[in-house]
């Protein structure tokens, strides 16, 4: 493997955006070439011997985005290793336990042969775009979930698989 990744992602508020710059910085770290780019802006992943996924969770859903290249990339995406991962829950429950893949990531895991997918906190900070969005910070449960140490350790899980195989 030649190590060139894509880190795709899906966000409104830039919290997962920063998770998929982390990924990226960890596979750089391992020795890998990591990119991590906003998805609605990636036109092939041709270029990259390998991809990982993020989308933000709002309702129950993964971010248009990151549904939207899965969709467009399909194709191309299920010729190469694959990770998913989602942020969202704002509470401490990514850290404490394994959250399933809710149901449209989980269609996609199937159909693509996912590697893995992990779901990671989120955060929902004043000032987030979105009514929903700001009803939750209204009502005092918003907050930055988001465990890095987490997020690294699973980065550098996948650059192990990158380079040495599984």
């Amino acid at each position: 493997m030649t190590g060139n990744v894509l880190v795709a992602y899906g966000t409104t508020n830039g919290a997962t955006a920063e998770i998929a710059e982390t990924i990226a910085e960890v596979l750089c770290k391992n020795g890998l070439t990591a990119q991590a780019l906003p998805a609605r802006s990636v036109a092939t992943v041709a270029p990259y011997d390998a991809v990982v996924v993020g989308g933000g969770l709002y309702v129950g859903r993964w971010h248009k985005d990151a549904r939207r290249f899965v969709r467009r990339h399909r194709r191309t995406l299920a010729e190469r290793p694959l990770w998913l991962f989602s942020s969202g829950p704002l509470d401490a429950s990514a850290s404490e336990r394994d959250i399933p893949p809710v149901p449209g990531v989980r269609r996609i895991m199937t159909r693509l042969d996912v590697d893995e997918h992990v779901t990671f906190g989120g955060r929902l900070e004043e000032g987030a775009k979105g009514r929903v969005a700001r009803m939750i910070i209204r009502s005092g449960k918003g907050g930055d979930f988001r465990d890095f140490a987490r997020i690294e350790q699973w980065a550098a899980r996948v650059a192990d698989e990158l380079v040495h195989g599984q």
